[in-house]
């Protein structure tokens, strides 16, 4: 039902995880994909052959998000291919697993944090700002940290919660040319929690969650996509949460 033929996809951090999973479903949808790395080219590069065994075209570029320069020149290379975007899905980040109390927290680690999931954000937004097509999408990929707050990760659920006012922001910057929509994952089974999703603790996060069950990649990859169909081209500046209920938060 959802044909995005002819479309173009330029999605951060694609080569493991979520950005993965939205760069090969929206492939399958029909659209031509380009996907950023930072320091796992290999990966990218294999996803993005992937993504041509699907029939379509993939670009992989790679550097520091956070760098205006870089981020200049990942831009030039997809514009240059493709000749513009349709949508932008900003997906790279972290998540530190060190527990530290704010009180103890460093500023190298909240610097870093706010680098990789906030600075990023910005300088790539803004510059695949230049090259949207009218009637296209962006999706920022947040977090249940953002609503919730997360304790001894305060800069993880402080920069996803920024994510929240940004796409907000945007939305009212961008209409009518644009959607801006975010999603708030919960836990998702990708090799960021690999090391902290096992045995009891596992078990723990599940019973949590009113569905039972921790979420594939592939379940926040199917809202994204829904986020920048044509089914949703009525919805702007809105949260979608994708955590199997639970966060509550309307």
């Amino acid at each position: 039902m959802i044909d995005l033929s002819g479309k173009r996809l330029f999605v951060t951090g694609g080569s493991r995880g979520v950005g993965r999973a939205v760069a090969l479903l929206f492939a399958r949808a029909g659209a031509d994909v380009a996907l950023s790395c930072f320091t796992r080219r290999e990966a990218a590069c294999a996803v993005a052959a992937e993504v041509e065994a699907l029939g379509r075209r993939a670009v992989v570029v790679g550097g520091d998000h956070a760098d205006p320069t870089a981020v200049a020149a990942m831009l030039h290379t997809i514009s240059e291919t493709f000749g513009g975007l349709d949508f932008f899905v900003a997906n790279a980040g972290v998540w530190p697993e060190t527990d530290v109390p704010v009180a103890a927290m460093d500023d190298a680690r909240w610097g870093q944090t706010l680098r990789a999931n906030l600075d990023s954000v910005f300088v790539t937004t803004r510059a695949a700002l230049g090259v949207l097509a009218p009637r296209g999408g962006i999706v920022l990929v947040s977090s249940t940290a953002a609503q919730q707050g997360e304790a001894f990760h305060a800069d993880y659920a402080a920069t996803k919660g920024a994510l929240l006012a940004l796409t907000k922001s945007l939305a009212r910057e961008c209409a009518p040319a644009l959607t801006v929509n975010c999603v708030a994952p919960g836990w998702v089974d990708t090799d960021m929690s690999a090391n902290v999703l096992v045995g009891e603790y596992r078990a723990k996060v599940e019973r949590s969650i009113p569905l039972h069950r921790i979420a594939s990649a592939d379940d926040v990859a199917g809202p994204i996509l829904f986020l920048c169909s044509p089914l949703a081209r009525h919805i702007t500046g809105e949260i979608l949460n994708v955590n199997g209920g639970s966060v509550l938060c309307g």
